[in-house]
């Protein structure tokens, strides 16, 4: 049963509408068609640009945020960097939005519940489906692509979704959705292909059949990547891993090579190195604020130090770019909350400026600064690797080098790479993008660099070298 609105509510939904529809055309699908890059690597705009995917989980906007509280949530990301956001179109069969609107007749995927049309001052004539093309139009008016997950893996594993219905859903959604321009296919949901393996394909190739225009991938389950099962499939465009919530200690399986506890940079070496060459992304890493390991709410929470090891970490070992989370957001929780996973602190408006979601543009920033298709992973430059949090990652064009530490420590260099007699060098600073010049450093022999201040986990610097 649908819930009715009250009037105050009608009339702020009507006065938006009024606004939105003022937004001129031209503004509105301003945003250009994603491509994988050249050399299979990256992703691109229409116009060949670099496109560094900065992604924040939003699993739950459509179903938990009113018209006004979304258009605020996709302005704070957009004035933070962020250009994709990963949202659940039915994150269970019952899925029903903030105003009561049901997605589904029945909780049947075949049989989606829609009105004749989207009249705001009508609460009978505005469904689950209005608020869904708002959401994404009003992203597209920011330059926010949509990742959009079908179904959420939960419902397909019990049986609930056959690959027929999948094709029915699948085309439904396609057709609603190919032409608008902020697009992203994000099969599966937190799922392992092998889980209902027949749905997962059965979607993949109808959205490819049927929509020529948009990128498709898929979101697996934790430390597992897509390559898994999908790597060959054509309708796979890109490769995307959820490395997970586990710290070291608590990922422990001994029956899984693949189980790298916060090493996230090895699912992107993995799937980097892997024939055909596909681009490849952390789409879930640990999140902002969410307890280690997810389920113990006592247990040490994750924080803006950790987000960014693992952003830096996987860019530079060759990802085309990074997902952030925070344990709020992804829920959009709210104080009056009764239910909740995984303890949430803050409520989603406060946790919209947590600290790490306002350095993740740094690193965004850093490779869009360099030239960036002809970027490498490059570990034989470090002269002293470390190990867990002393790891140090390196990454190269033809006239830069980038070298990433999380725990300040020194950092040792083969030279040599970079073309002159000297190069200059220089300190970046994660937390807040600044430079500090170092200046001219002889480019032969083990060269030594000592990032600022005391050795230590979150003290993180990247060492920049570029030719003279």
């Amino acid at each position: 049963m649908r819930n009715r609105r009250r009037n105050r509510a009608i009339a702020v939904l009507f006065l938006s509408t009024l606004l939105f529809a003022a937004v001129s055309s031209e503004k509105r699908w301003a945003l250009g068609q994603l491509r994988v890059s050249a050399n299979g690597r990256f992703l691109t705009t229409g116009d060949n640009q670099p496109f560094f995917w900065l992604g924040d989980t939003g699993w739950l906007l459509f179903s938990r945020l009113k018209r006004e509280e979304a258009d605020a949530y996709l302005e704070n990301r957009k004035q933070k960097g962020f250009n994709v956001i990963q949202v659940m179109v039915l994150n269970t069969l019952e899925a029903v939005n903030i105003y009561g609107d049901s997605a589904l007749t029945n909780r049947n995927v075949t049989t989606p519940f829609l009105t004749a049309g989207a009249d705001f001052s009508d609460p009978k004539a505005y469904d689950f489906w209005d608020h869904v093309d708002f959401i994404i139009d009003r992203a597209a008016e920011k330059g926010i692509y949509m990742a959009l997950v079908p179904i959420w893996g939960n419902g397909v594993k019990k049986g609930r979704v056959n690959q027929k219905q999948a094709e029915t859903f699948a085309t439904f959604l396609v057709n609603r959705y190919k032409n608008r321009p902020n697009i992203i296919w994000l099969n599966g949901g937190d799922i392992r292909g092998t889980d209902s393996l027949g749905v997962w394909k059965t979607i993949g190739r109808t959205i490819n059949q049927l929509d020529t225009q948009h990128l498709i991938t898929f979101h697996p389950r934790g430390r597992a990547s897509s390559s898994e099962w999908f790597h060959n499939e054509d309708w796979l465009d890109f490769n995307m891993v959820q490395s997970g919530h586990k710290t070291y200690a608590q990922d422990t399986s001994a029956n899984d090579p693949r189980h790298y506890g916060e090493d996230n940079w090895r699912h992107m070496q993995n799937d980097y190195n892997l024939k055909p060459t596909k681009p490849v992304i952390d789409g879930e890493p640990s999140y902002e604020q969410i307890p280690h390991g997810l389920h113990d709410v006592n247990a040490p929470r994750w924080t803006a130090d950790d987000v960014r090891r693992y952003g830096y970490w996987s860019v530079l070992t060759g990802a085309c770019g990074y997902t952030y989370g925070h344990n709020s957001i992804m829920q959009m929780h709210r104080k009056t909350d009764k239910e909740t996973a995984f303890g949430p602190l803050d409520p989603w408006e406060i946790a919209l400026d947590a600290p790490g979601a306002g350095q993740m543009v740094h690193l965004k920033n850093l490779l869009l600064s360099m030239p960036y298709f002809d970027r490498v992973p490059d570990q034989s430059l470090i002269a002293n690797q470390g190990k867990r949090y002393d790891y140090l990652v390196a990454s190269r064009g033809p006239d830069y080098a980038l070298v990433y530490t999380y725990t300040g420590r020194t950092i040792r260099l083969n030279m040599g790479k970079l073309p002159g007699n000297s190069v200059a060098a220089s300190w970046f600073n994660p937390r807040n993008g600044q430079t500090t010049t170092i200046g001219s450093v002889a480019n032969q022999g083990v060269q030594e660099f000592n990032p600022p201040a005391d050795p230590g986990n979150g003290n993180d610097w990247v060492l920049v070298l570029q030719k003279k």
